[in-house]
């Protein structure tokens, strides 16, 4: 999506501090929602049952290499990606228009961070927020770069498939083991 708001807002002026700025409120909202969740659901809920949060990234991870196999076997994702391809041209690039599609697909996000940060300290959990919002500033000149090169966006296109649902689910299966066994 990153691209997409880069190519949209190419020859534009403020157009890389439109996205940054939009990523980081996305973003914070995202931190915001998944830390109250994990407050709430470590109040909640039994400790014994935390490690078992670790089925959502793998769940995720599954229905990541699900879709991304039934993409490569029809032309879903490719009309999915020009549908919102065209949304975003639609309209004029904003900081808010960004940071909304930033929180709009971080439901993935919040799965996966929810039963991370429900097994660490608070201490861990600022730690993991900083080095995350740190990040955000590599992915939007990683999205910048691969914009303005289509050799590399085609080659993290093409293995983008088979790296995000094996990060997911390896990070699922670290937080049940871990939580299991203390490890």
């Amino acid at each position: 999506m990153l691209s997409i708001f880069f190519a949209h807002g190419a020859k534009k002026p403020h157009t890389l501090r439109q996205i940054l700025i939009g990523q980081y409120i996305g973003f914070a909202a995202i931190l915001g929602i998944t830390i109250a969740g994990a407050i709430g659901a470590t109040a909640l809920l039994p400790a014994a049952l935390v490690p078992w949060f670790g089925l959502l990234p793998i769940f995720i991870g599954i229905r990541a290499a699900l879709n991304s196999w039934r993409a490569i076997h029809t032309d879903e994702a490719d009309d999915e990606m020009n549908e919102s391809a065209e949304k975003i041209k639609q309209k004029p690039l904003s900081i808010m228009a960004v940071a909304a599609v930033t929180f709009a697909n971080g439901g993935d996000e919040i799965g996966t961070y929810l039963p991370v940060f429900m097994a660490a300290p608070p201490m861990e959990i600022a730690l993991y927020c900083a080095v995350f919002l740190v990040l955000v500033i590599g992915v939007v000149a990683l999205a910048r770069f691969v914009t303005s090169r289509p050799s590399v966006a085609e080659f993290l296109e093409r293995f983008e498939i088979i790296i995000f649902p094996t990060v997911l689910i390896a990070l699922g299966i670290g937080i049940i083991v871990s939580g299991l066994f203390g490890i």
